[in-house]
């Protein structure tokens, strides 16, 4: 038996892919390429399979993560190829391998946030946004595990910021936390229409680009 780690991409239509229908997604990949998962012991046996840190639904990634064990020894070379084989539109595995680090040293998130503007960028918007963000505190309302409305300061969870304008495009290069407690990139666009409504933009596109420790250096 061996354990593996499996780095995927996420993208395009597969973006609306919920966490469930994922999961379900590569149980079925790895059954169609012959991979004998591991699965639980107990009245109602299951794979061993899980994300690093499940992505929400309508967002992109290059650097998504997944463990799952094997009934057999194997260092996972060759796997992705052999999966890709099977994968749907928008999903490709690009590496995989025997884990070394345990997921609670992922600390930190590299990410892009894509401001579209139907009528064009706001005069001095990114310097407005970029001022909002990088404040004392960003307090907005975020939805708790028990369904209530709570304050929350985004501050303390966003280590780097840079943003750049395009044509109908403000683009935020972020560093944000990725867990305990860990922060969904796009409150970085939902705390920029908070606070400054006139600003707001007419669709958000978020990206993960990379999963990095608390050093800051990249997590696999």
């Amino acid at each position: 038996m061996g354990k593996l780690r499996l780095l995927f991409v996420k993208e395009g239509r597969a973006v609306y892919i919920s966490h469930l229908d994922l999961l379900r997604t590569f149980q079925r990949v790895f059954l169609r390429q012959g991979l004998v998962l591991r699965h639980s012991q107990g009245f109602h046996p299951h794979p061993i399979i899980s994300f690093a840190l499940p992505l929400s639904v309508g967002q992109a990634s290059d650097c998504e993560i997944l463990d799952f064990e094997v009934n057999e020894d194997m260092d996972g070379a060759g796997l992705p190829e052999a999966l890709n084989a099977f994968m749907p539109e928008g999903i490709r595995a690009v590496d995989c391998y025997i884990p070394v680090r345990p997921v609670r040293e992922l600390a930190r998130l590299r990410c892009r946030v894509d401001l579209v503007y139907d009528g064009g960028v706001p005069e001095g918007a990114a310097e407005e946004i970029k001022k909002l963000l990088l404040g004392e505190s960003v307090v907005i309302q975020k939805r708790t595990k028990r369904k209530a409305m709570a304050d929350i300061d985004i501050r303390p969870m966003l280590h780097s910021l840079d943003i750049l304008e395009a044509p109908g495009l403000l683009t935020l290069e972020a560093v944000v936390s990725a867990q305990n407690p860990g922060m969904n990139p796009a409150l970085l666009a939902a705390a920029a229409e908070v606070h400054l409504p006139e600003l707001a933009a007419d669709f958000v596109r978020v990206r993960r680009l990379e999963m990095l420790d608390e050093k800051g250096e990249i997590f696999r």
